[in-house]
C-alpha cells in the first residue's frame, strides 16, 4: 500500500517559502539548504501539475494556484497542530506559532506589556511579530492576525475591536513660549501644525476634535485640516518626536503621549475639544482555522484593549 501523504514535507518546503520570502530564509527556518528546499517545491509543483510560485530574482511570488493551496496547507497543518494538542496537551498547555502584524503605535505602545503577560502565560507559543506602517495581505504573506487603525472597509476579514484610541492636542513647553498658547481652534490657522500624511490615501490625516463639552452644550464632531510646511509620512511616531523638539504642534493617541505629559515634555492644548477617538482592531481571515494560540492572543489583546 503506498504512502498517500509521503510529500508532507514538501507542503511545509512551500509554506516555509512564502512565510519566510525566499528559499534561502526557508532553508534557514527548516535547517536545511537552498537547494533542498528548490527540490522540495520542484516535486510538489510536478505532483499537483500546476506552478505554485514566480520565481524572481528578489522574491518569490504567489501563484493564483499557489495562493489556494497555500489557504489550504496551512488549515491542514492547523488541523494536525490541534489534534497533537488534544493529545499531548492533557494539562492544557498552548503551543505552536502565531505570526502577527502592527502599526508602529501599538508595537512600542501598546504591545509589550501584553506580549509579555503572554508569554508568560504561554511559554510554548512562539509569537513572530512584524512592527510596520502598511497594511500586509494577511494571506499571501502568511500572517495568521494583524492590527490595523480605523474603521475597517468591507474586505471580507474578520475584525474584533480592541479599543477606541482617544486623541489630544499636545506640544512642547519650549514651542509654546516662543509662539504662544492656543486657546481656541481658530488660533491654530497661526501656530506651526505637524500633520501626517495617510499611507492608504497620501492625504494629510484631519485633526478631529469635539465641540460642546460644557453642560448643556450641544456636542458636535469637527473634522479639521492642518496647514504646515512640514509633512510626516508613514510613521505616525514621528509627528510626536517632532512636537517634543519643539517644531509645532500634533495630535496623537493619549496612550503614546500620556507619559511626556506626566513628565512635562508635552502639554495638552484644547483640552476643551477633546473627545474623538480612532478605533484599533485585530483582523484575520475567516476562511482560515484559527489555531488555538491565535485564539488566545487575541483574547489576550481584547483584555489589554
Amino acid at each position: 500500500m503506498s504512502r498517500r501523504f509521503d510529500h508532507l514535507g514538501d507542503v511545509e518546503a512551500f509554506v516555509a517559502v512564502v512565510e519566510h520570502g525566499s528559499l534561502t530564509a526557508a532553508a534557514v527556518a527548516l535547517s536545511t539548504t537552498p537547494s533542498v528546499i528548490s527540490r522540495a517545491i520542484g516535486r510538489l509543483e510536478t505532483r499537483l501539475g500546476s506552478q505554485l510560485l514566480r520565481r524572481t530574482t528578489r522574491r518569490q511570488g504567489l501563484t493564483e494556484a499557489g495562493r489556494v493551496y497555500l489557504e489550504h496547507s496551512r488549515a491542514a497543518f492547523a488541523l494536525i497542530d490541534d489534534a497533537e494538542r488534544a493529545i499531548q496537551g492533557q494539562d492544557g498547555e498552548l503551543s505552536g506559532r502565531v505570526r502577527l502584524s502592527v502599526p508602529t503605535t501599538y508595537g512600542h505602545y501598546r504591545l509589550p506589556a501584553l506580549l509579555q503577560r503572554f508569554a508568560v502565560r504561554y511559554p510554548q507559543v512562539q509569537i513572530e511579530l512584524n512592527i510596520a506602517n502598511r497594511n500586509v495581505d494577511l494571506v499571501a504573506e502568511g500572517f495568521d492576525l494583524a492590527i490595523r487603525l480605523g474603521q475597517l472597509p468591507d474586505s471580507g476579514l474578520v475584525a474584533r475591536k480592541l479599543e477606541d484610541a482617544a486623541l489630544c492636542l499636545v506640544a512642547s513647553p519650549a514651542y509654546l513660549e516662543r509662539a504662544g498658547l492656543p486657546r481656541a481652534l481658530e488660533d491654530l490657522r497661526r501656530h506651526v501644525c505637524i500633520p501626517f500624511v495617510m499611507p492608504s490615501t497620501g492625504r494629510v490625516a484631519n485633526w478631529l476634535f469635539r465641540s460642546g463639552q460644557g453642560a448643556g452644550s450641544e456636542r458636535s464632531d469637527i473634522d479639521w485640516m492642518p496647514a504646515s510646511q512640514m509633512l510626516v509620512s508613514d510613521d505616525v511616531l514621528g509627528v510626536v518626536s517632532l512636537a517634543e523638539q519643539g517644531i509645532g504642534i500634533c495630535q496623537s493617541y493619549d496612550f503614546i503621549v500620556e507619559d511626556r505629559l506626566r513628565r512635562g515634555r508635552l502639554v495638552e492644548l484644547l483640552p476643551q475639544l477633546r473627545g474623538r477617538s480612532r478605533p484599533f482592531s485585530v483582523i484575520y481571515a475567516p476562511h482560515r482555522r484559527l489555531s488555538a494560540a491565535s485564539r488566545a492572543l487575541i483574547d489576550m489583546l481584547a483584555e489589554g484593549g
